[in-house]
């Protein structure tokens, strides 16, 4: 259940991809690669999006588990699941709130009866070490509309100096939440334009479309027992030392994802260079799993299955 390293938090979870590949050791070029060529390049875009992917499924995360007032509160980082995790095996079983060292501002529109639009400030500083292990810096902002389990409420996420471990944000990163579903059906849209990048000197221009659906746990009033299903498309291009890969990719069978569990528990996407084409040797499978709640994922390519742990 994961994306090429990527532990996924909400989901969060995924989208269309079709792979497309332009390789070589300086430059985008070449329609017709090596055999060698065409494993690196689909193997170092599968990373980038997970790596992606796993950054940005926090902060959704985030965003939405604030607090109830502005969303639906208790997920991501201010999760407190002294339940055990629901029996779901590697789910997490935090009792803190939130780490210590996070300072959260919150800035309404000082008129009681509509405090709305609200912005709050998550920074975490110059490091912050969080529950999941992960040390993040910087600021997240994030503005709400309204509060976002409501239709047609949004949230804008903005981010300042904002990294996790060694990835880094840019600023001028556009990520924009929607709630696109109904009274009767929670559903959120998200849009991010995104460029990531390391110390290496790698990074990962990113842009994903995706809905996510809650498809179970509406009955309760705890968002932990919650089942998400992910679906959507997403395009990018990284460079992975001397490897530069532009792709785009597809969900062939939606994701899985619950609050409760660090990481999507379910769904595959296809991966190609040019084309999806069934009968083409160059287009892999990544398989998240069963349902099971664990940072395990499989790549399938030519022939050859990758195992792929998310940190």
């Amino acid at each position: 259940m994961k994306v090429l390293n990527s532990p996924f938090r909400l989901a969060t979870a995924c989208f269309l991809f079709v792979l497309f590949i332009v390789f070589s050791c300086k430059k985008e070029t070449s329609q017709s690669l090596s055999a060698q060529d065409e494993q690196q390049a689909n193997v170092a875009a599968s990373e980038s999006d997970a790596e992606a992917d796993d950054v940005f499924n926090g902060v959704f995360d985030d965003a939405m588990g604030v607090n109830s007032n502005v969303a639906m509160g208790g997920t991501g980082l201010f999760m407190r699941s002294a339940a055990g995790g629901y029996g779901l095996p590697g789910a997490d079983s935090r009792t803190d709130p939130a780490p210590p060292c996070l300072n959260v501002t919150i800035v309404t529109s000082g008129n009681t009866s509509a405090p709305f639009p609200v912005t709050i400030t998550l920074d975490f500083g110059a490091g912050c070490t969080c529950g999941d292990g992960h040390i993040r810096k910087g600021k997240i902002v994030v503005t709400y509309s309204d509060r976002l389990l409501y239709p047609h409420a949004t949230a804008n996420v903005q981010f300042a100096d904002f990294a996790v471990d060694s990835i880094q944000v840019d600023n001028s990163t556009a990520y924009m939440i929607s709630n696109t579903g109904t009274q009767d059906k929670l559903q959120f849209t998200i849009d991010i334009d995104a460029k990531l990048s390391k110390p290496t000197g790698n990074y990962t221009e990113w842009h994903s479309h995706k809905v996510i659906t809650r498809v179970d746990g509406s009955a309760s009033n705890t968002p932990l027992d919650d089942v998400m299903q992910i679906e959507g498309s997403a395009s990018g291009k990284a460079k992975r030392n001397d490897v530069i890969v532009a792709w785009k990719a597809e969900i062939t069978n939606p994701f899985i994802k619950r609050f409760i569990c660090r990481w999507i528990s379910q769904g595959t996407i296809k991966v190609g260079r040019e084309s999806l084409s069934a009968n083409s040797q160059w287009v892999g499978i990544l398989d998240y799993g069963n349902g099971n709640c664990d940072n395990r994922a499989t790549l399938s390519l030519n022939g050859v299955t990758y195992q792929i742990t998310l940190h």
